[in-house]
């Protein structure tokens, strides 16, 4: 059942687990809040506020039954409902805050998604999200898209996605109506002990990267492994990456 989460955790679970404690502190999030995970995948940032409030003051959503399965075994206790952002199954004034986590370029439609996490947060409350910095390069993923770029100039990554640019997470959050928004960025440096540690999860079919690597011959593929180890040697050295983040306040 949990194949597509544990592809998920291989490929960018090390990363976003990094950066969740982060995220959180970003939106305050304390003991004695109620708090909202919007696009959980399988419970990296959920974990995280499971931690800080307890199991039953978190809810989680994410569109992917497998994902919200996922969560929903890893985190006994938690709310865990298959759902989009951009119609969220609750009530308004609901939670303390509301935290998107390298999902908010992924919505169908970021606007909305950001306004129904504003709904159901209580006034006085935080909507928090964050996206890698795919528009400055500067992601987990920047040398395998380098590679395929050299090699495919029409290779398209995540770099043209809502929110991914220095600002527009703050942008929109503003639009959706969001007080005393603030703009951080949030730094994550993983080690890996080997190239192939690095490159297997690229295989596995995940995102955007994932789909594009399946999407080519073996020929091309091949190509791009061995330009993505000139790039990074072998084992590679730590991958520094940053995410854009944004919080506000519900008025």
């Amino acid at each position: 059942m949990f194949e597509v989460a544990d592809a998920y955790d291989a490929f960018m679970g090390r990363y976003s687990g990094a950066l969740a404690p982060q995220l959180a502190d970003l939106a305050g999030v304390a003991a004695g809040q109620a708090v909202l995970d919007v696009g959980c995948g399988p419970g990296a940032l959920t974990g995280e506020l499971v931690r800080r409030v307890g199991a039953e003051a978190v809810a989680a959503v994410d569109p992917s039954e497998p994902f919200a399965a996922a969560a929903r075994e890893r985190h006994p206790g938690v709310d865990v409902r298959r759902a989009a952002a951009e119609e969220l199954p609750f009530a308004d004034d609901t939670f303390d805050a509301a935290l998107a986590q390298l999902v908010v370029h992924f919505m169908r439609d970021p606007a909305a998604g950001l306004g129904e996490m504003r709904r159901v947060t209580r006034s006085g409350g935080a909507v928090a999200a964050s996206v890698w910095d795919q528009g400055g390069g500067r992601t987990p993923l920047e040398p395998f898209w380098r590679a395929a770029r050299e090699l495919d100039p029409d290779a398209r990554d995540e770099s043209a996605l809502i929110g991914v640019r220095e600002g527009q997470l703050a942008e929109l959050l503003a639009a959706a109506g969001l007080r005393d928004v603030t703009a951080a960025e949030l730094p994550v440096d993983v080690a890996h002990d080997s190239f192939e540690e690095w490159w297997e999860p690229f295989t596995l079919g995940v995102g955007p990267a994932g789909a594009y690597l399946k999407g080519v011959d073996a020929g091309r593929r091949e190509r791009i492994r061995e330009r993505c180890r000139e790039l990074l040697g072998d084992p590679p050295s730590g991958i520094p990456a940053v995410a854009w983040a944004a919080v506000g306040r519900v008025p």
